[in-house]
């Protein structure tokens, strides 16, 4: 059997703490305490989510930094968002009506994107949603959101509403990343 060529760390006294009979690497430790405080960040999310959202962002702030180019991603990054943030149960790939489920409620997710002139969204008012999640990716890839009841949303003659985040920011609650 071939190895990964990565040599294994034996765990012992220069290296782990001897504890109920056994030897517990440092880096178990570490790695359960960075869970923990995951799981104390984020107590909704699937915690096995935030690494993938995380490398999603890098992946596309350093694309953007190499080519000024921008990478079609960032309404996946808005759902892991607001899975990982609320604990939105996100449905499967172009489901209809909603992009998840938070409790009873279905959620519509919008991202702002970094590259975009105007902190705004256009949302369908047709679609089956009773709350509206806005994820904003800004120009520093600093990322935050604000969750909104669809009945505190202003009125629209139309069939779609185009809605400024100063505007969300008064009507929902903000969720930003730490």
């Amino acid at each position: 059997m071939r190895g990964s060529g990565l040599a294994e760390e034996v765990p012992g006294s220069d290296n782990a703490i001897w504890d109920d009979g056994e030897w517990v690497s440092w880096s178990s430790i570490n790695s359960h305490l960075e869970r923990l405080e995951l799981q104390t960040r984020y107590p909704d999310a699937d915690v096995e989510l935030i690494p993938v959202f995380e490398d999603l962002l890098s992946v596309a702030q350093q694309y953007h930094l190499l080519t000024g180019k921008h990478l079609q991603v960032y309404g996946d990054i808005g759902e892991l968002y607001g899975a990982i943030a609320y604990g939105i149960e996100l449905h499967r790939n172009y489901a209809k009506g909603s992009d998840g489920r938070l409790g009873n409620d279905f959620v519509e997710i919008k991202t702002i994107t970094p590259f975009k002139k105007k902190d705004s969204v256009t949302v369908k008012l047709d679609r089956h949603f009773s709350k509206l999640l806005v994820v904003k990716i800004d120009a520093d890839f600093e990322v935050s959101a604000l969750l909104v009841d669809r009945n505190s949303l202003p009125k629209a003659s139309g069939s779609v509403i185009n809605i400024d985040w100063d505007t969300l920011s008064q009507l929902g609650s903000p969720h930003n990343r730490a």
